[in-house]
């Protein structure tokens, strides 16, 4: 077995700055969501996807892959969706084994509530900390790590 190609001590750095800003970015999403609609993050997510959807629906399948959940966490995060009446499911026509799912008028009126304080947010804490090349430079960086696991996770 080959060692292993340790970090640098500038690579550690990096590498733990990134961790540390995308964890204090993470709990400051889920406390602006949480107090301005109750939400979590990945509740919020679920609910700007469907909203982004043609017909505000879509396969719990097709949405677990665009939220980048499993299946289980899915339907966990849809339940408690529907039981606040912001989400319902529906049996798909085209496939009696789907399940769809669909964004009602009372999520998407959360959703019209809250978004203002999220952009807000994602605004003050990273957007505008950034020129338009360090933008660039990170949509790219970020692009390949995606694709990166994608490919390797979801073939």
């Amino acid at each position: 077995m080959s060692e292993p190609r340790w970090l640098s001590e500038a690579e550690l750095r990096t590498w733990i700055t990134f961790v540390e800003a995308t964890h204090l970015l993470e709990r400051r999403l889920e406390h602006q969501l949480q107090t301005d609609g109750g939400l979590s993050h990945a509740q919020y997510d679920v609910l700007t996807t469907l909203s982004a959807a043609p017909g505000q629906r879509m396969r719990m399948t097709e949405l677990a892959g665009r939220t980048v959940v499993s299946k289980s966490g899915l339907t966990y995060q849809v339940s408690r969706l529907e039981r606040a009446g912001l989400v319902r499911r529906e049996s798909c026509a085209t496939d009696e084994r789907g399940v769809v799912a669909v964004l009602t008028e009372a999520g998407q009126r959360l959703l019209d509530k809250i978004a203002p304080g999220h952009v807000d947010t994602v605004r003050d804490y990273l957007i505008d900390l950034m020129t338009a090349e360090e933008r660039a430079v990170l949509e790219r960086v970020m692009s390949a790590v995606r694709e990166r696991v994608r490919r390797e996770d979801y073939p």
